[in-house]
């Protein structure tokens, strides 16, 4: 009988923010607005400086953005850099 195989851990790639972001930029952003909410406030805490930095990322419009998100009563304070 085989011993179970190990895993070299090791080898494993690290965890690249940066692969993260160019990787989401090729997708499209959350349809829903609250899951929307929910992810454009993680890349901002997580990944970008501004909206404005975001948004050039995401090749999105912050005023769009802004709209759809004002529309569930959230407003961008670059402060906080955040919709509250």
């Amino acid at each position: 009988m085989k011993p179970p195989l190990a895993i070299d851990i090791s080898r494993e790639t690290a965890y690249d923010k940066t692969q993260i972001v160019k990787g989401a930029s090729a997708m499209s952003l959350p349809n829903d607005p609250m899951i929307l909410l929910s992810y454009v406030n993680t890349q901002l805490r997580d990944f970008h400086s501004s909206l404005d930095d975001f948004c050039k990322s995401m090749q999105v419009d912050a005023g769009e953005l802004q709209q759809k998100l004002a529309g569930i009563g959230y407003e961008y304070d670059a402060e906080l850099n955040r919709f509250v």
